[in-house]
C-alpha cells in the first residue's frame, strides 16, 4: 500500500527520500573513466550503454566472464544481473583498483590472465568483451578467441563489441593509434563463425542498439552461440 504524502512540506519530502544518500560512501572512479569524465564525458554513456546490453543478453546467467575488464566501470551493471562474475585482465595496475574501488560487489573475481597467452582456468555459462578486440594484434587474434572459448561450456554464449572499421575515419587520434585490429560486420560475423554455431549481428550508434545498414553503425556486436563441438572443451570439475 502506497502512502500519500501530500501533509508533508516539499523541504520534509526531499530530506525523508534523500538524507540516506549523502550516508552512502563515495566511490572513487578508475584511471579510464576519470579521463573520460574530465576530457569527453559523453563517452561514459556510451560505455555503460554497451554494457547494459551485454546485462540484458546475459541476465540470469550463473557464471560470465568478462574479457578484458579495465577499470570496472561498467562491472556494477554485469553482477547485478547475473550470478557470479569473473573480471579477467591482464594488467595488474587494473585488477587491483577494481578491487579497492568495487569492494561492495561480493559476486566478482578478479583473475589476473593474458587471454593472449593462455586460458584461466574456469567454466562459465557466457563470455563478453567490450572494446578489446581491435586492440589485439592480427596475427593472435585467433589464439586469443580459443582461449576465451576453453573457458565456455558447450552451449556457451560470446558477446563482442568493437568499434566498426567504417568508423576509424571518426576516430580520436588516441583511439587510431590504438585500434590495430578494427572489423566491419561482415568480417567480425565470418570470424565469430569459425567458432560459433551460431552469430548474431547488432549495431549501435551512441546508445542506440539496431539492425540497420552495417557500414553506417559506429560501433558493432556479434552474438555467438553454441561452440562448434572441434573447439568444445571436457567440462571441467
Amino acid at each position: 500500500m502506497v502512502t500519500k504524502n501530500k501533509d508533508k512540506s516539499a523541504i520534509d519530502a526531499y530530506h525523508e527520500g534523500t538524507d540516506y544518500q549523502f550516508d552512502t560512501r563515495e566511490l572513487p572512479l578508475g584511471p579510464w573513466t576519470s579521463y573520460s569524465l574530465i576530457h569527453d564525458p559523453k563517452h561514459m554513456c556510451f560505455v555503460l550503454s554497451r554494457y547494459k546490453f551485454c546485462a540484458k543478453m546475459l541476465e540470469g546467467k550463473n557464471t560470465v566472464m568478462e574479457v578484458g575488464s579495465g577499470d570496472g566501470f561498467g562491472l556494477p551493471i554485469i553482477a547485478q544481473a547475473v550470478k557470479t562474475v569473473y573480471a579477467v585482465d591482464w594488467d595488474e595496475r587494473l585488477l587491483d583498483g577494481n578491487t579497492r574501488r568495487l569492494s561492495h560487489l561480493k559476486n566478482i573475481t578478479y583473475i589476473k590472465n593474458d587471454l593472449n597467452e593462455s586460458s584461466p582456468d574456469i567454466l562459465v555459462d557466457a563470455a563478453f568483451s567490450i572494446d578489446v578486440l581491435e586492440h589485439l594484434e592480427p596475427a593472435t587474434e585467433d589464439k586469443f578467441l580459443k582461449n576465451i572459448i576453453k573457458c565456455l561450456k558447450p552451449q556457451g554464449i560470446l558477446i563482442t563489441g568493437t568499434p566498426n572499421i567504417s568508423a576509424a575515419q571518426h576516430a580520436t587520434p588516441r583511439s587510431q593509434v590504438q585500434h590495430i585490429n578494427l572489423k566491419s560486420i561482415t568480417s567480425l560475423k565470418e570470424l565469430m563463425e569459425k567458432y560459433f554455431e551460431n552469430v548474431f549481428m547488432f549495431g549501435m550508434n551512441d546508445e542506440v542498439l539496431h539492425t540497420g545498414y552495417g557500414p553506417m553503425c559506429h560501433y558493432i556486436w556479434s552474438i555467438g552461440v553454441g561452440v562448434k563441438p572441434k573447439f568444445q572443451q571436457k567440462m571441467k570439475k
